[in-house]
């Protein structure tokens, strides 16, 4: 029997960051209708071909209305370049970001939430964590079902620093005592994280879903 994709409308955050001027053009070559939430300033920056919210990722009420009829809400808003510097942003936009964006999901019937969050445990980046475990948590407990990928460094255009670190990695997998941590903190490219973003949408969600990374990196290409 031939495949049928199944077209999605999809509410993005984080629509002008990094991770979603990357995955907005793939799911548009693949048929998906979306909405992009950016601040009214930063409009102009959402990628052609997507309808354009603007409103405030912090607060639901602002662009909670402009949800509907959309399927699946990603959430992309996040701190750029964390860093232990930056720890009070964490919970000051990362959670905060999550709890709108569950609210406004659960106001508008979304079916399907998927969230960026990050590779775990790590022997770094303990507040980071810690507030991803919470988001985590709390959208378990908010009864929607979801899909929650945990890169650990998505390389990319700006983002090439730990690259140094990469030939390390082989070694690092092959001797049992690092094996473990290598594979779960292994760098993944943005068009691995852009190729799982997308599978994410298009598989039927089912309660709550982990995608780590290997399975990131195992994703069909698009």
């Amino acid at each position: 029997m031939a495949f049928v994709m199944i077209h999605h409308s999809i509410f993005i955050t984080g629509a002008t960051g990094y991770l979603g001027r990357a995955l907005i053009p793939a799911l548009l070559d693949r048929g998906h209708t979306v909405r992009a939430l950016a601040r009214p300033a930063s409009v102009q920056c959402i990628p052609a071909g997507a309808q354009v919210t603007a409103g405030d990722a912090l607060d639901w009420e602002t662009f909670a209305h402009a949800v509907a009829p959309a399927d699946t809400l990603v959430h992309l808003v996040g701190t750029p370049h964390p860093g232990p510097g930056r720890n009070p942003s964490f919970r000051t936009v990362d959670l905060h970001s999550v709890d709108a964006a569950l609210a406004a999901a659960a106001a508008s019937g979304i079916r399907h939430f998927v969230y960026v969050s990050v590779a775990q445990p790590a022997p770094v980046m303990w507040h980071y964590i810690a507030v991803r475990q919470v988001a985590e948590s709390r959208i378990r407990e908010s009864g929607i079902a979801a899909t929650i990928l945990r890169p650990w460094y998505v390389l990319g255009p700006g983002h090439r620093w730990p690259l140094a670190m990469a030939p390390f990695y082989p070694l690092f997998e092959l001797l049992p005592p690092t094996r473990s941590a290598a594979r779960r903190l292994g760098f993944v490219s943005l068009a691995q994280m852009v190729c799982a973003l997308v599978a994410a949408v298009e598989q039927e969600p089912g309660e709550v879903r982990i995608i780590d990374v290997p399975a990131i990196r195992a994703a069909p290409a698009i």
